[in-house]
């Protein structure tokens, strides 16, 4: 294309091959071919032979030098008016010049595959075809189009050939857009006419190639944008954004971004773009592996994943790079059948550890003086090695017993603290039960639910026989219970004076559970006929809290809350402070989600203090003060449940499942947790449930493989001289078995000078959560508009330096660019913005639902997180018409769908599945005979008064294993089953359409204006 014009026919050559350049003249540097400017055309049906063009498959097709033979011209290429010529290479020559300039190397500047609506050039200047000829002027009769050219390898001598232009490719295209404008319409042949085929898009792929040395293969894959389409691969284009030709090691300066043309169609308002070919994350969470492969040693990314794989050796590179720097921890996490964290015991050896920093031994430390001395990866401290630990070294440095100590080999162990890591002897596992007895909590069965489940857990709390246990229920008044062993039934104590609270018999109120077993059971059979007549509204929820204080901290343990109604009485008593439109907007708003006493914050660190961890189950229809209760949790490192509205024979088995899991998962009890790292760097905030007891320790009275922590890092000094940079995580915790345990996780990363190495290690996931907890943490302080505001200019800020990278160098347009690794962060900052904790004002979510929403998204690990952003639609009907065996797959059956409404068909099934809930969606137009089979004779009825259960036939069961297969992808929550038909308002709004992201609802952006608006900000001051 660099050597065409518009307006005038290149003459024919003789020969289909181009002939070498002249010595000395390096060959142009031709960008795409015109026609292949625009992505996703159909090309024309085959017609008249055309000579076979070599494929050149990394970048952008080549032209011919100047002087050189010309292969056999497409009227598709050169005959096209209005078709602009790419400007000048770097070492600019006179305007009038269209040849190359003479000398230098080899290299290739390609035209953006959707460049900017400029204006056209004035007039045409002319075509240089055979060694300077120019060209006569162009016929303006049609002619016939060119048979399309198989796309295939080029021959090895075109492509390794030192600085050997390839020749020219032509394409079968429809013409381009004579404005040269980008937008993605078919255009007519003769400027300045509207054309009646602007027509939408076909869908198109992503671009992306690689950059770097002619040697180099880069993992992204090559750019899509500038090849010519075999009308064979047609209906691959829609397979998947990232499908590409294959990689290549032609040399030349090649786009290693991704691009989306936002440029709009001339003649009209619309955007010339097509949505479906957003990128979205229809795989779930990808974990980038490039990072692992370079490291094999590092624990796995499940315990540690950090923001970018590529440490900025410099303040003034940390300040340029504008999305967070740091990590996100999941200390406990559950690792994979036969993947499990291996369990050292060094003996009377001790813990090897570095005298300076307190770094445990770890695949990344080095011996040295024959084995006799360690030196520390993090401070470079050197050590002694003890004498029992010693192992001599081979000719390579390494110890002869590498493989037999997996701490040495391993990221990820678990190391048997002696007792100098202990404060007192480990505490045994305790739970301790705090229960709401008034009115609602009888009438509504959560009493009934909670007791029963209690029960059926007792075999499996963890660390038999040495588990301890205990209740108190309250409503008006305080309610012990006496359970020592030698009596039969429990004794009932009852409290009344709320400001002075006592304890009466506290050495019977916490018994041994293998004791005091048959006591125990008889307390949790009785517990919901005790209270079944209760008529008692008020809720002594303080003085309660105060008095399982006193029972608990002389050991510590677990407390689970269950609260029914907002405390009303004593210390701790809260006021309907409710959800005021009014507030909303205005510098007020703020304070309606942060606890309204400080008793709650003040009990949480005392609790801390003590070693209690406290989980908050709250079940109200009505406002309880969530922000409030919530506060328990959050500083002592648990979590809360929240049923509003709560039923037994609706909410019961989510209960059940949620309450068993937390009583029987394997829990890190009195904990704290420190992150280590190599010099210049540290971390400076914490973002979670915890609370900090000094700068960098994290004190977690239980902690379980459920909970997740972000932190940011720092640089310390202004330039670091490593090459990498190491991190260790360290949580000392007591087993439920009752041993002393350091979890210890230790990575590397390396230091790198270039910002663009940086976006491209760039982790998604572990950036999302960072922003999430920050947006969640910014609303306690500032209005929801501003915490949105600021996700987005996060965004804008980060891509807009990214696109600072590139402008140099590629020709950027109207064109949103941004980096492979991070082609989803402006869908998921658009996710977080519409999440529950942050979306619009008063009537989108409840003030108990939005904070309640928020303690659990602190805690959530990466995964489960970016579910909950963005959750999973499948289509579901067409699968259960078809015979399929009972192992298969849910990737294998289920497709992921956009989380739109054009995805839904009123003839379908579909299921939303966000890890809270699942809704059933039945399309109107849905064949009754599987609605028929799905629900028995309810089939034609309101689906809000159905309730989903197994039918005597293939089609139910085959659902029914389908839903249980989905709740056991993630046993954290049990997402409960709903189900709505399409027109079913206001159901199907609150339970779908509302959480279709991508759309546009109740006045919130939808994701092509999200796109428009990051663009619009990210130009207006590139």
């Amino acid at each position: 294309m660099g050597t065409e014009n518009q307006g005038f026919p290149a003459r024919t050559a003789s020969s289909p091959f181009a002939s070498a350049p002249p010595p000395g003249a390096a060959p142009q540097s031709g960008g795409p071919a015109t026609g292949s400017e625009t992505v996703g055309f159909r090309p024309f049906p085959p017609s008249a032979s055309q000579p076979t063009r070599p494929f050149t498959p990394s970048g952008p097709p080549m032209a011919p030098p100047v002087g050189a033979m010309r292969p056999v011209q497409s009227p598709l290429v050169s005959q096209i008016p209005g078709v602009r010529p790419p400007p000048p290479s770097s070492n600019s020559f006179p305007s009038t010049a269209y040849g190359p300039p003479g000398g230098g190397s080899f290299q290739r500047f390609p035209s953006p595959p959707f460049p900017a609506a400029q204006n056209p050039p004035r007039g045409p200047p002319p075509t240089q075809t055979l060694a300077g000829h120019l060209s006569p002027p162009m016929s303006l009769r049609p002619q016939q189009p060119m048979a399309p050219v198989t796309m295939g390898p080029p021959p090895q001598s075109m492509t390794s050939g030192g600085n050997a232009p390839p020749p020219a490719i032509q394409q079968s295209m429809p013409p381009v857009n004579p404005s040269y404008s980008g937008g993605v319409g078919l255009q007519p042949s003769f400027p300045g006419y509207p054309s009646k085929q602007v027509l939408q898009a076909p869908p198109m792929p992503f671009q992306s190639a690689s950059q770097g040395p002619p040697t180099t293969v880069s993992s992204y894959p090559p750019q899509v944008g500038g090849f010519p389409q075999h009308p064979n691969l047609a209906a691959q284009q829609n397979l998947h954004p990232s499908y590409a030709p294959p990689p290549s090691n032609v040399q030349g300066l090649v786009e290693d971004f991704n691009s989306l043309s936002l440029s709009n169609i001339p003649g009209s308002l619309e955007p010339g773009l097509d949505h479906t070919s957003f990128p979205r994350p229809l795989d779930g969470d990808v974990e980038p592996n490039s990072f692992a492969e370079m490291y094999p040693m590092n624990c796995h990314s499940r315990y540690l994943r950090l923001t970018t794989s590529a440490i900025p050796n410099s303040q003034s590179l940390a300040s340029r790079w504008h999305l967070p720097l740091g990590a996100v921890v999941c200390p406990l996490a559950e690792a994979p059948e036969g993947e499990e964290v291996p369990l050292i015991d060094f003996g009377s050896t001790g813990i090897i550890r570095c005298r300076r920093c307190r770094t445990y031994v770890n695949p990344y430390v080095t011996f040295t003086d024959s084995g006799r001395k360690w030196r520390c990866n993090i401070c470079s401290m050197l050590n002694d090695v003890p004498g029992e630990y010693f192992s001599h070294l081979d000719a390579t440095g390494r110890r002869m017993d590498m493989d037999q100590r997996p701490e040495l080999t391993k990221g990820s162990v678990e190391i048997i603290a002696p007792t100098e890591y202990m404060v007192r002897p480990p505490m045994p596992p305790i739970y301790f039960f705090l229960i709401d007895v008034s009115i609602s909590a009888s009438k509504s069965g959560m009493l009934e639910v909670v007791a029963q489940t209690i029960k059926s857990c007792l075999d499996n709390l963890p660390g038999y026989p040495r588990t301890q246990i205990g209740f108190i229920t309250y409503d008006s008044t305080l309610h012990f219970y006496n359970m020592k062993s030698s009596l039969s039934q429990p004794q009932m104590m009852v409290v009344s004076d709320l400001d002075d609270i006592f304890v009466p018999l506290p050495d019977d109120l916490l018994v041994n559970l293998s004791e005091s077993r048959n006591v125990v059971e008889a307390f949790l059979d009785s517990l919901p006929l005790m209270f079944q007549d209760n008529v008692n509204l008020e809720s002594a929820f303080g003085p309660a809290l105060r008095a399982a204080f006193m029972v608990m901290n002389q050991l510590g343990g677990k407390l689970l809350i269950f609260q029914n109604s907002i405390p009303s009485l004593g210390a701790g008593r809260l006021k309907l402070r409710g959800d005021d439109p009014r507030v909303y907007g205005t510098d007020k708003e703020y304070a309606l989600r942060v606890a309204e006493d400080p008793f709650y914050k003040q009990m949480a660190a005392d609790c801390t203090k003590f070693q209690i961890g406290i989980n908050v189950y709250a079940f109200s229809d009505k406002y309880t003060d969530i922000a409030s209760l919530g506060t328990l949790a959050k500083y002592t490192g648990g979590q809360v449940y929240y049923y509003p509205g709560f039923q037994s024979s609706i909410h019961g088995d989510k209960l059940r499942h949620e309450l068993a899991r937390d009583l029987t998962r394997e829990t890190a009890w009195e904990s704290v947790m420190r992150i280590r790292c190599g010099k210049g760097i540290r971390f400076s905030s914490y973002h979670g449930n915890f609370m900090l007891r000094s700068t960098d320790l994290l004190a977690l009275p239980a902690v379980d493989c459920d909970k997740a922590y972000a932190m940011q890092l720092t640089l310390e000094e202004t330039l670091l001289t490593t090459p990498t940079v190491y991190f260790q995580v360290a949580l000392l915790y007591t087993a439920s078995c009752g041993e002393r345990r350091i979890r210890v996780h230790t990575a590397v990363a390396p230091v790198v000078t270039d910002l663009g190495e940086m976006y491209r290690q760039a982790d998604t996931g572990s950036i999302v959560s960072v922003y999430t907890r920050l947006a969640i943490e910014k609303t306690l302080s500032a209005k929801l508009d501003d915490a949105r505001n600021a996700i987005q200019q996060k965004i804008v800020k980060a891509l807009r330096e990214y696109r600072n990278l590139h402008a140099v160098q590629h020709r950027l347009g109207s064109r949103l660019i941004y980096p492979e690794s991070l082609k989803f962060l402006p869908l998921y900052g658009m996710s977080i913005c519409k999440s529950t904790p942050l979306q619009r004002g008063a009537a989108d979510a409840s003030l108990d639902e939005r904070c309640a929403a928020g303690f659990t998204m602190m805690a959530l690990p990466v995964k489960k997180l970016l579910k909950l952003l963005y959750p999973n639609l499948f289509r579901v009907d067409e699968w259960l018409l078809k015979p399929s065996a009972d192992h298969d797959d849910l990737k294998d059956v289920l497709r992921r769908l956009p989380l739109a409404a054009e995805s839904l068909d009123s003839r379908g099934l579909y299921i939303y599945d966000d890890g809270f809930r699942l809704v059933l969606w039945f399309g109107r137009m849905l064949s009754p005979d599987i609605a028929k089979n799905l629900l028995g004779t309810d089939f034609a009825a309101e689906l809000s008064r159905v309730t989903l259960q197994e039918q005597e036939n293939g089609m139910s069961k085959k659902l029914m294993r389908l839903i249980k297969k989905v709740r056991e992808t993630d046993p954290s929550y049990h997402p409960m089953c709903f189900l709505v038909r399409q027109g079913e308002q206001p159901r199907e709004g609150f339970l779908l359409l509302r959480n279709l992201i991508e759309d546009q609802m109740g006045g919130s952006t939808g994701y092509v204006d999200w796109i428009l608006q990051l663009h619009r900000q990210i130009q207006q001051n590139a």
